[in-house]
């Protein structure tokens, strides 16, 4: 349940700027928690802060525990004496706009290496004893997905089902040998865990003192090429060399004609519930550890879940299966305590899923892009939102405003998307906008809503086209890349976000007298 009127910003970390190619937990981080307490923003919302993996996805990882050590901040290495002015003073040119992804792995694995060396040969005792402290606090899950990425590096980054027999089912004999064999990459491993820890949790103290929630990302399902399931086999629908048997994904829908199939591996739920559950407990218990509050990518499949054979190339001939339901929750909720999290409940959801919603009092999600396609009636039309509710104006799975507002939209023909955009225009009263500002429209009718939380991507306060968008649904292609300039947040972009929070009820000034209406 959100019991409080408040306001944030969708944005993941690799978006914001800086010089080393991503965004990182550096100088720019700590300015844009700085941007959202000056507008009174309440609520920063991140993607999965995991290391990216195919199609450099964070949806795709080869870990649901481990951090993205890309998002490791040089300058801050270089504030701990992990690195020095001179190891970072020569970097490459890569652009402002977007991700290169291979460049950057390339250059921030190097720097990261420099550092590990530093840390190795000549750390304090006081970052040694809190390096061990890590080590030893999440030892359940860092030892088995630092022994997988050495092995990977090892085997040519190579699926792990590619290795060697006795390292697919993982005798406890080649275990040992390989962690001698791969130690020193192991402990490299480790050491970028324990870095990108004490970053973020930093980062994450910073926010919360000035009134700035984290709202984190889990996704139901986890890759099958990463530690999780090399090192869980028996939790998974997976034949006796360890590939997949049935895929997840979803049937088709408004983003896809042939449905999407994932290819994530499927949970044995009757195996997961004999142990009480423990691995989700584990997967739970960590992400409370980084982020306020959590959103559950696809929460429809904890009801019902999309089955699809491992054979079939779409997702057209799926299936529907029973999923854990209440019993999950139940259980983790004896083990954790009260659960903040917001289910993403988007597409057609049946009276079972909003049953568990309620159940737990989970909040759910709107979507405005979605609102104008039927009637008056749409769920996503604020005139029709509830208070305990999340309401956005895309997510990173939409266009952004501007791109939709321009463009043609998921499966749509022309016709139908030019209906949604006349509806939309009168809805938002587009007309009395000024050029080139329809997306101040957007905003403005989500922040007067009675939804408790709005949210907003950064690039729809920022009135930014499909260029920005960030994600494209069933591509592999050109996503995730995305990144703001640093000048591109104006003093009247500032003005105007603080003026739509506070004359809203978002923020912590609630006086008329306080607001600055002009």
């Amino acid at each position: 349940m959100i019991h409080t009127r408040s306001s944030g910003i969708l944005l993941h970390v690799s978006s914001l700027p800086g010089r080393f190619g991503i965004g990182d937990f550096g100088p720019s981080a700590y300015q844009f928690a700085d941007f959202l307490a000056e507008t009174g923003q309440r609520v920063w919302q991140v993607l999965p802060l995991v290391p990216v993996g195919l199609g450099y996805s964070p949806y795709s990882s080869p870990s649901t525990f481990a951090g993205n050590p890309l998002f490791i901040s040089p300058d801050l290495l270089v504030r701990d004496g992990l690195l020095t002015e001179e190891d970072v003073r020569d970097v490459p040119d890569f652009g402002q706009d977007r991700v290169d992804y291979a460049r950057v792995i390339e250059y921030k694995y190097a720097i990261l290496e420099r550092a590990f060396e530093r840390f190795v040969s000549s750390a304090s005792a006081e970052l040694v004893a809190d390096y061990e402290l890590f080590v030893e606090q999440n030892m359940e899950w860092l030892d088995e997905y630092t022994l997988f990425m050495a092995l990977k590096d090892a085997h040519g980054d190579s699926n792990w089902t590619e290795w060697p027999d006795e390292l697919v089912r993982r005798d406890p004999e080649a275990l040992i040998r390989a962690r001698a064999t791969h130690a020193r990459r192991v402990d490299f491993h480790r050491f970028m865990q324990y870095v990108f820890e004490r970053q973020w949790q930093s980062l994450k103290d910073y926010c919360n003192k000035r009134s700035i929630q984290i709202f984190g990302d889990l996704p139901i399902y986890v890759a099958h090429d990463s530690a999780d399931v090399w090192s869980n086999q028996h939790l998974f629908f997976l034949d006796d060399r360890g590939n997949p048997e049935v895929v997840a994904g979803v049937p088709p829908d408004y983003f896809s004609e042939t449905g999407q199939r994932w290819g994530n591996p499927i949970y044995r739920w009757n195996v997961m519930r004999e142990n009480g559950f423990a691995w989700w407990v584990r997967r739970f218990s960590r992400l409370f550890q980084q982020v306020d509050l959590l959103r559950l990518d696809h929460f429809r499949a904890f009801e019902a879940y999309w089955e699809i054979p491992a054979s079939e190339e779409t997702a057209i001939n799926g299936r529907w299966v029973e999923g854990p339901g209440a019993e999950l929750f139940h259980r983790v909720r004896e083990k954790l305590g009260k659960l903040k999290i917001v289910a993403e409940d988007l597409g057609i959801i049946t009276p079972g899923v909003r049953d568990l919603m309620r159940q737990f009092e989970f909040p759910g999600m709107a979507v405005l892009q979605f609102a104008f396609d039927g009637d008056v009636d749409s769920d996503y039309l604020p005139h029709n939102f509830i208070r305990n509710l999340v309401a956005y104006t895309g997510t990173h799975d939409n266009n952004t405003t501007v791109g939709w507002w321009h463009g043609q939209n998921g499966t749509q023909d022309a016709a139908s998307a030019a209906r949604a955009r006349a509806f939309a225009r009168k809805y938002v009263q587009a007309d009395a906008v000024e050029d080139g500002q329809v997306h101040w429209a957007f905003v403005r009718v989500m922040m007067a809503s009675v939804a408790n939380l709005v949210i907003t991507p950064l690039q729809d306060i920022l009135g930014l086209g499909s260029e920005a968008r960030m994600n494209i649904p069933g591509s592999s292609e050109s996503n995730w890349g995305w990144r703001f300039r640093q000048d591109a947040i104006t003093p009247e972009i500032k003005r105007r976000l603080r003026s739509l929070t506070e004359v809203y009820g978002r923020s912590e000034r609630r006086h008329p007298d306080q607001f600055d209406l002009s």
